[in-house]
């Protein structure tokens, strides 16, 4: 469909909304959520948008990125139904009991971004490598702040965490990597920016679109900012490709997926093969090949913490989910129990 293929539109998009079969729908991408309402671009261009009553009684979430299947109507489309997603950005919803939450949906980069200075946190950018490898995307590390420190160290640092990642350098103030990032970013597309508040996520932004599109703050003389998006939106670059900005990220808890641990500490799980028993806790068990790995100053005591309280994060999400499945379970039985019971009650009514 010609004007949808620079949103992502492509044959995977295509199957999945002839699937649908209803003519009165149209496909469109959602490019902005606030909270409430939606903006939606088509081959008729932006509009607003409202999940349509049958999605908001299914308890249906729509996140930027995502295709849609949208009704015209005299004050804003419709949107009712969601295609499915090749690809998700999650989390652990923030409020209490809450399940999981898309930051970006239908992504094809991860562009996690970590400011030199008094931000860099190479335990954070572990943690947001393994909600990149979850999301079925690839990562990219941005040190953003170049300016600040020098760069080398910082690099080889990630380099250690993440071998095989890309990794770039840039400086907003002095636009010095901002062409690198852009070639990350091919046409049609999609990469999602995530990072901590302040580390310049609009500030890159906006030097990769040419014009101050987003609001920014005066960074501190440290090197600290504030972040000032409120809302995630997809934005279009020049040349092609899409960038989803998001809000300034404090905490990022995980959603399911452990098995993304094995691709952020393979150096980990390297070791661990060469334990001498297969069910190795890495405590106190003789002949653990990854404590004597700490000793001989091989692994970082820090990374492997990490490593275990992101395995304890995820099993822990793993255990509630199974717990859910459970109630649900027994739930349906007792009902289909109570059916039975009532069907049997009122045959002998009749007889």
């Amino acid at each position: 469909m010609a004007g949808l293929e620079e949103l992502g539109w492509d044959d995977f998009f295509a199957t999945a909304f002839a699937a649908l079969g209803d003519p009165t729908l149209a496909p469109a991408r959602v490019t902005a959520d606030y909270g409430t309402s939606f903006l939606v671009e088509s081959t008729q261009g932006a509009r607003d948008a409202r999940l349509g009553s049958a999605l908001q009684q299914a308890g249906q979430r729509v996140a930027v990125g995502d295709w849609v299947a949208v009704r015209d109507q005299p004050d804003a489309a419709q949107i009712c139904e969601v295609l499915p997603r090749r690809s998700a950005v999650r989390r652990k919803g923030p409020a209490a009991g809450a399940g999981q939450q898309v930051l970006a949906a239908n992504v094809d980069l991860v562009l996690i971004a970590s400011a030199l200075g008094t931000d860099f946190n190479p335990r954070r950018i572990e943690r947001l490598l393994t909600v990149a490898f979850q999301s079925n995307a690839a990562p990219v590390v941005v040190l953003t702040k170049a300016d600040l420190e020098e760069v080398a160290p910082h690099e080889s640092q990630v380099a250690e965490i993440a071998p095989g990642v890309p990794i770039v350098a840039v400086s907003a103030l002095r636009g010095e990597g901002i062409e690198e990032v852009r070639a990350q970013i091919d046409p049609g597309k999609t990469a999602v920016l995530v990072g901590s508040s302040g580390v310049g996520k609009s500030t890159l932004i906006n030097r990769l679109l040419g014009v101050e599109l987003l609001r920014t703050r005066e960074v501190h003389r440290r090197g600290e900012g504030r972040h000032t998006t409120s809302h995630r939106q997809l934005i279009k670059l020049p040349g092609g490709g899409m960038i989803i900005d998001t809000p300034g990220l404090r905490e990022i808890q995980l959603w399911a997926g452990e098995d993304a641990l094995g691709q952020v500490f393979s150096d980990i799980e390297a070791l661990a093969q060469d334990c001498r028993f297969t069910d190795c806790r890495h405590q106190q068990e003789p002949e653990c090949a990854v404590n004597a790995a700490l000793r001989d100053g091989r692994l970082d005591p820090s990374r492997l913490m990490n490593y275990r309280k992101l395995q304890r994060e995820l099993r822990a999400i793993a255990v509630r989910a199974d717990a859910r499945l459970r109630i649900e379970e027994r739930r349906k039985w007792r009902l289909i129990h109570r059916s039975a019971q009532r069907r049997v009650g009122e045959k002998r009514g009749w007889e």
